[in-house]
């Protein structure tokens, strides 16, 4: 094993040995090299004559480019655009983002909490952490409503064995099926994967409160049985909560610093946050209870995140993350950002009004849903496939068929005045079918 993995790996033990425990043997070898980047981090620094260590072109002291791509990029500097970005992101953008996630979840305040590194999107953010804590044959344990990326990263990828539990009872989280499922895939086992989404794609359902309590206990619960626990947060859709039952804080906050042997990891991005989807910017914070001072271990494990991103993809985009900085310190940015969430709440209130008409129980039931982009339509007598076929062939309409019962709808990309038409399609076409 290299001598700077071995370095990082002794840090992680001393500070909290099961965080180590819960590294993949992969995780385990991954470190940030010292070559030509440190070297030319510390030219950046002292070369005050030359700097001829990085191979990038310059031109009058600014970066080499053409004024035929610059010329769309009025106010930004060639260097902010065009510049490599070092492996863990932009460092004034991870400041700004952990400065907003201590706005967003105010429960943080006080809790030791790393520094996010920088992501190619939520779904990089995802991968990373498989590339670092999944081992073939760990359990995964996750609900029956899931984004589909998941078992591409975890099981296909890293070879996770799935385990699912029922999403949904009685209108609300199954807690319960929850906690079954916790000690069900846990007997015989050292460590286990846990994946948390809220809001959820594809239901659209975030927990109250008090289901975000519960879940909180039962992995609490298990990891004080021994065994070695690793929550992945995916808060893709944070901040899109549209009732006032639902916890608006992440359940990152419900976690964070709790237990040794429980490890929250949040996954979040400006993607849907700060509405740029193709930016591709995401971000990686971690958390756990430590005796000791936990930043030394936050570090060690950063730099196993920005070996990984070396390894992958070098860096993620100057420009990207340029403008997602500039967005964070612009002063109206939070009224800006209310201003889009009361509009995708009014969507989903109409969503409600539509679907609480009776005309439409002989065809489907509604899941709960009070966030995020989508919701499901539970289907009581046509396959959602062919459903879905059938709405694109003859009244070309787009959704998306989860399983064979269930359908997606994303309310996000409709007009409010477009909703009461979309469902009524969608009805025609179930009688078609039935």
């Amino acid at each position: 094993m290299n001598a700077l993995a071995e370095e990082l790996n002794r840090t992680i033990q001393e500070v909290n040995p099961y965080v180590f425990e819960m590294l993949s043997e992969r995780g385990k070898r991954f470190f940030f090299p010292k070559g030509i980047l440190s070297q030319s981090a510390e030219a950046k620094a002292k070369a005050t004559k030359f700097n001829a260590t990085i191979g990038v072109a310059m031109e009058d002291g600014k970066a080499m480019c053409l004024p035929s791509l610059v010329c769309s990029l009025p106010g930004i500097d060639s260097d902010d655009a065009l510049l490599y970005s070092s492996s863990p992101g932009n460092q004034k953008l991870r400041e700004a983002w952990k400065i907003k996630t201590l706005h967003d979840n105010p429960d943080l305040e006080g809790v030791p909490v790393s520094l996010p590194i920088v992501t190619s999107g939520l779904s990089h953010g995802l991968s990373l952490l498989a590339d670092i804590f999944v081992n073939p044959g760990d359990p995964l344990i996750y609900p029956d409503m899931n984004w589909g990326n998941y078992a591409l990263n975890y099981v296909v990828k890293s070879e996770a064995v799935p385990c699912f539990y029922p999403f949904f009872d009685n209108g609300g989280f199954n807690t319960k099926a929850f906690g079954e499922a916790l000690d069900k895939y846990s007997q015989n086992k050292s460590k286990i994967i846990v994946l948390l989404n809220f809001p959820n794609n594809p239901s659209g359902y975030t927990p109250t409160d008090a289901e975000g309590d519960a879940i909180a206990k039962e992995l609490i619960r298990i990891a004080d049985k021994g065994i070695n626990v690793v929550v992945i947060i995916d808060d893709a859709y944070f901040g899109l909560f549209f009732d006032d039952a639902c916890m608006k804080q992440s359940i990152f906050t419900k976690l964070a610093g709790k237990h040794e042997r429980l490890l929250a990891i949040k996954a979040d991005a400006a993607t849907k946050e700060v509405y740029v989807w193709g930016l591709r910017v995401g971000f990686v914070s971690i958390a756990v209870k430590s005796a000791k001072d936990p930043k030394p271990l936050y570090e060690a494990i950063n730099a196993k995140f920005g070996g990984c991103i070396r390894a992958v993809i070098s860096n993620c985009s100057s420009l990207s993350q340029k403008l997602i900085l500039q967005a964070l310190s612009c002063p109206s940015f939070y009224q800006e950002r209310e201003q889009k969430v009361a509009k995708m709440k009014e969507r989903a209130l109409k969503v409600h009004e539509v679907l609480s008409n009776p005309k439409y129980d002989d065809a489907w039931t509604p899941y709960p849903f009070n966030s995020g982009y989508f919701m499901c339509l539970k289907l009581k007598k046509v396959d959602a496939e062919k459903l879905r076929l059938h709405l694109l062939d003859k009244y070309g309409v787009g959704t998306i068929s989860i399983t064979p019962t269930n359908l997606r709808i994303a309310f996000s990309c409709l007009e409010t005045n477009e909703i009461q038409d979309l469902f009524d399609l969608i009805y025609q076409a179930c009688q078609d079918l039935a």
